[in-house]
């Protein structure tokens, strides 16, 4: 009786998914608009659009094994607004050659609850924006994704900035970007860049890193000598996975997933989070806290072959004291535990840093009031060089007023840089 039943459900299933079918109507969006809070069927095929596809209300999407093809670069692929329970599934998402260089989003959900993307393929969708991009979001799970080539040549204008002020060339994107949101799920994704590979060829292709414009006086953050060079090594921008708006986002888990080949491979301005069981490998930096994150628990990660340090925990221009109206937005509370850090300094990006690096980093503040980095657990990692290192220190901790406090080493296993495990005794 088991295959009876298993055969009239298939069936039953089967027949759901045609009679709600994107094939029955003149568009994937009239499809939608027609069925109003139903999950509609998108059959293999090639599916051109114009404008971007508009989810909404409850229980609404799409899923399937088709291939949405967005013609315009001003449009995003695919925008959920204001939905609960909306889920994408298996489709793949796209932008035709000459086209495939934007500055909108290949997934852009706004205000949504319980959202579900799952098993989507995000290709060459090359922009600034997050190919998969949530905010003011709660409870997103971003499920076993594909990001690829999702980089393009932009320019990073901070003249808006009195901490910067100057605009510069560089490579820019992020595979997903999540901020203002609460409860996220980030797990078994893969981002991948393949096209913009930090080599001197590219560099001097593009003019990265060369200054566009540069305000009267400089940026309260800029020191001397990079204000008159007129260029800047940090043209790498954007993330693998990014997850921002600290004092906001919170409750984050970021688990089981591949980043290659990124700028940074892990953005974190977040409070409460894990980060554990993922590869990043050949980023220039492998992930970062700060801005104000709090307990932020980073174990049983493989970091490989990053450039200008694995791991990194500092204060960031977001962090500040308490004043009687707004708590203190301060970094620590934190565990650095079981990870495997390996071959640092022999990535892609090493020619542009060079060899006085650390493979874990923690910093002072961007700025004088930033609160230092406090109470930070650091067991059980292994920095592991097999051939000779390509670093100063394993790790470095600076000095000073706002230099960080309450760090405790354990159980360790560092392979020495070419001057030593760290540039002071480890705190126990």
């Amino acid at each position: 009786m088991i295959r009876p039943l298993l055969f009239l459900f298939a069936c039953v299933s089967a027949a759901s998914a045609a009679d709600l079918s994107v094939t029955s109507y003149t568009s994937i969006q009239e499809a939608l608009n027609a069925n109003p809070n139903r999950m509609v069927f998108v059959p293999a095929g090639d599916y051109p659009i114009t404008e971007k596809i508009r989810i909404r209300g409850e229980r609404s999407g799409l899923f399937g094994p088709g291939r949405i093809i967005q013609q315009s670069a001003d449009q995003p692929i695919i925008e959920i607004e204001n939905a609960a329970g909306a889920e994408i599934r298996d489709l793949t998402l796209t932008r035709p050659e000459r086209k495939m260089e934007s500055r909108n989003e290949g997934v852009l959900a706004i205000k949504c609850r319980d959202l579900v993307i799952e098993n989507v393929r995000v290709i060459d969708n090359r922009s600034p924006a997050g190919a998969i991009t949530v905010r003011e979001s709660k409870d997103t799970r971003i499920s076993r994704c594909v990001v690829r080539n999702y980089m393009r040549v932009s320019i990073d204008d901070r003249t808006q900035s009195k901490d910067w002020g100057y605009a510069f060339n560089c490579t820019d994107g992020t595979g997903i970007s999540v901020s203002y949101s609460t409860g996220t799920l980030i797990e078994g994704n893969r981002v991948i860049e393949d096209n913009f590979v930090p080599t001197p060829e590219v560099k001097a292709r593009y003019k990265l890193g060369d200054y566009v414009k540069k305000n009267d006086e400089k940026g309260a953050l800029m020191n001397q000598q990079a204000w008159d060079s007129n260029y800047t090594n940090a043209w790498q921008q954007g993330s693998g996975i990014i997850v921002t708006a600290p004092e906001i986002s919170d409750l984050t888990r970021i688990i089981g997933n591949h980043i290659e080949n990124a700028a940074q491979g892990l953005d974190i301005h977040s409070d409460h989070v894990i980060v554990s069981q993922n590869i990043i490998t050949n980023a220039f930096i492998g992930m970062k806290a700060m801005h104000g994150s709090r307990n932020v628990l980073i174990t049983g990660n493989q970091f490989v072959r990053n450039s200008l340090w694995a791991i990194g925990l500092m204060p960031g221009a977001a962090a500040h004291p308490a004043t009687d109206d707004i708590p203190e937005n301060s970094d620590g509370g934190s565990i650095i535990s079981n990870n495997i850090i390996s071959d640092f300094g022999h990535g892609d990006a090493h020619w542009i840093w060079g060899d006085e690096r650390s493979a874990i980093k923690f910093d002072t503040g961007q700025q004088p009031d930033d609160p230092p980095l406090t109470d930070v657990i650091i067991t059980g990692n292994f920095i592991h060089c097999s051939d000779k290192p390509r670093y100063k220190y394993a790790v470095i901790i600076p000095d000073g007023p706002n230099a960080p406090r309450g760090l405790h080493f354990s159980n360790n296993l560092f392979h020495p840089g070419t001057q030593g495990v760290c540039n002071r005794e480890l705190p126990q």
